[in-house]
């Protein structure tokens, strides 16, 4: 019988988790969809010219998505980091091989405070410095405006479901930062769904980016896509612009394999054609599953609500912490601590949530057990 993935990790000391929480880097990202695990496979033991690679995928993924151009990348946080370096340098081979000394360049990037977030420090990894606009209840126009100067390199926007209006609208700071002849790199890393939504995220912005593991494929991928010479400058950043255009461009360590560019081609392409509406009903009979087998537990209210993500459904747990004599996070942590391991997510004192993206065939069962237990039904 073939070795499975727990044991394989159990042979070198680490433990296989039942990932409740979803695409996360920290629980290893993605599980690749069979139409992408297929393409990577076909060709692991084919070469091929990576320059080559890497600008025909990019043409392919462009045309998929109706914008000018794109380039796959080591991941969203690469595409964001090639992006602010891109807007820095242009294709200047001595600016280039300067990064991250960005000493005499326009090395602003201009950032609305209230959309400051964790990942906005890969648009410093080159040599960027954040200026904040507005305060962190919201921007307005004159204010994003009053912050665009002469050393502004561009503006970085979160794209988000939901902005509260008080933040400008991408539409908005794209207006503001053109007047100025300033571009605008969006971050929207997971913002793939519904796909018209998809398409007008990928068109909203002069360079985009995403992380390719919410699509399926591998967690160290994602592209950017948008304006042909703002693209072409990013891919000047890249790990084979590093041998084949003579510079010594930063992201030489952001390597990726052939097979994974591979991945990112079969995965955008399954995204833009798979049935919606029957992946989404998958995810909604799983967490009704665990709903089902918790409805007797003592203490337990369950409820699913819809979210605007590409994953529509979450399932939130609710815990009476005098009936189960625990907080939500000692459940957590006793699942985390389990075996198998259960990673969910904690909202609060008494409720966790479990996303079934990312579960395999029958692990929901295992997860409503396990919560049953651990509240002591």
């Amino acid at each position: 019988m073939a070795a499975t993935g727990a044991d394989i990790y159990a042979r070198m000391g680490a433990r296989a988790v039942i990932n409740a929480q979803g695409n996360r880097t920290v629980l290893g990202g993605s599980a690749t969809v069979p139409e992408v695990t297929e393409a990577m496979a076909a060709v692991n033991d084919t070469y091929v010219e990576m320059a080559e690679l890497l600008a025909r995928s990019g043409e392919y993924i462009a045309d998929l998505l109706d914008v000018e151009a794109a380039y796959v990348t080591s991941g969203c946080s690469a595409a964001l980091a090639f992006s602010a370096a891109a807007c820095m340098t242009g294709r200047d081979p001595d600016k280039i091989a300067r990064i991250p000394d960005t000493t005499g360049m326009k090395n602003e990037i201009v950032i609305q405070k209230a959309q400051r977030y964790s990942y906005d420090r890969s648009f410093t990894v080159p040599g960027a410095r954040l200026v904040e606009a507005g305060d962190a209840d919201g921007c307005a126009p004159e204010q994003l405006r009053g912050k665009i100067g002469a050393d502004t390199a561009a503006v970085a926007y979160l794209v988000r479901p939901n902005e509260p209006r008080s933040v400008l609208t991408l539409e908005q700071a794209v207006e503001i930062a053109h007047s100025a002849d300033v571009p605008v790199i969006a971050d929207a890393a997971a913002q793939i769904y519904p796909l018209d939504y998809f398409r007008r995220n990928a068109q909203g912005a002069d360079l985009v980016c995403f992380g390719a593991k919410y699509m399926g494929a591998p967690q160290s991928s994602g592209f950017v896509c948008g304006r042909k010479d703002l693209v072409a400058a990013a891919s000047d950043q890249g790990f084979i612009a590093f041998q084949e255009n003579g510079g010594l461009s930063f992201g030489r360590p952001m390597k990726l394999d052939k097979q994974e560019v591979v991945g990112v081609v079969a995965a955008v392409e399954r995204w833009l054609t798979i049935n919606h509406e029957d992946r989404l009903l998958g995810y909604e009979e799983r967490l009704s599953r665990i709903e089902d087998e918790l409805e007797s537990a003592p203490g337990v209210e369950t409820a699913i609500e819809h979210v605007p993500q590409y994953y529509r459904a979450t399932l939130n747990v609710a815990f009476d912490n005098e009936t189960t004599g625990k907080s939500a996070q000692d459940i957590a942590d006793e699942l985390g601590a389990g075996s198998p391991r259960i990673w969910v997510s904690v909202v609060d004192d008494q409720t966790i949530t479990v996303t079934s993206h990312a579960l395999n065939e029958g692990e929901e069962l295992v997860v409503a057990e396990r919560i049953r237990a651990a509240a002591g039904g």
